[in-house]
């Protein structure tokens, strides 16, 4: 079955890049292109994709701003951002808002489909620069006091230490030896737990718990 794929983007030109670059991918199928986040936050609820490409700088509503409020009623769809914005503060209101993935617009179309399939399976791609930029982030501000575990089971806890390495969900399920459905009933709960509504702000929280061992 295709991925199905909504692209919000201002900039004509690289609105029609994306476009042609989904439709003639196989297993791939574009059902949606805005061209500002106002328009975005009519049509989306209704096309449902699986995962929406997201710009960040567009008149009048952000897409950082388009996410945080599409997020709570589109819990199946995959919020990415497609943005020219490198810097920390971007790259963290993005993730907070509900984001599950981050890459730049200069990327490549190979990498950017190969990012589109990940964030459709569960993961948190990211350019690599970008990736760089929350290690040192995190690195930076790591006097931070730390999060409130707020009662996480020991399972929750591993099924959540699995997520920050960067495992999919059909990973997290072979190395514990549970199924996939019982992984998102965890990743639920965790959710629910750490007050967070998607996986990259759950790591991000992850990494202020207390005995927090993330692996490098």
């Amino acid at each position: 079955m295709s991925i199905t794929i909504s692209i919000v983007e201002d900039d004509a030109p690289v609105r029609g890049v994306l476009t042609e670059w989904i439709r003639g991918a196989d297993g791939f199928k574009c059902v949606g292109v805005h061209e500002n986040a106002e328009a975005a936050l009519i049509a989306l609820p209704q096309e449902k994709p699986s995962v929406v490409l997201m710009d960040i700088n567009m008149p009048g509503m952000s897409g950082i701003e388009c996410v945080r409020r599409l997020k709570p009623q589109m819990l199946g769809t995959q919020f990415m951002m497609l943005t020219v914005y490198e810097d920390p503060d971007h790259i963290f209101k993005a993730l907070s808002s509900g984001a599950s993935g981050y890459m730049l617009k200069r990327t490549p179309r190979a990498e950017l489909l190969s990012a589109i399939k990940d964030v459709h399976a569960g993961g948190s791609p990211m350019s690599s620069n970008i990736a760089r930029k929350i290690v040192q982030s995190f690195q930076r501000f790591n006097s931070v006091a730390p999060a409130e575990p707020d009662n996480l089971s020991p399972r929750e806890r591993e099924v959540l230490e699995l997520l920050a390495r960067g495992y999919l969900y059909k990973e997290i399920a072979e190395s514990l030896h549970i199924s996939v459905p019982t992984v998102n009933t965890h990743i639920r709960r965790i959710y629910e737990k750490l007050h967070v509504r998607s996986r990259s702000q759950a790591v991000a929280k992850f990494t202020h718990i207390p005995n927090a061992a993330v692996a490098e």
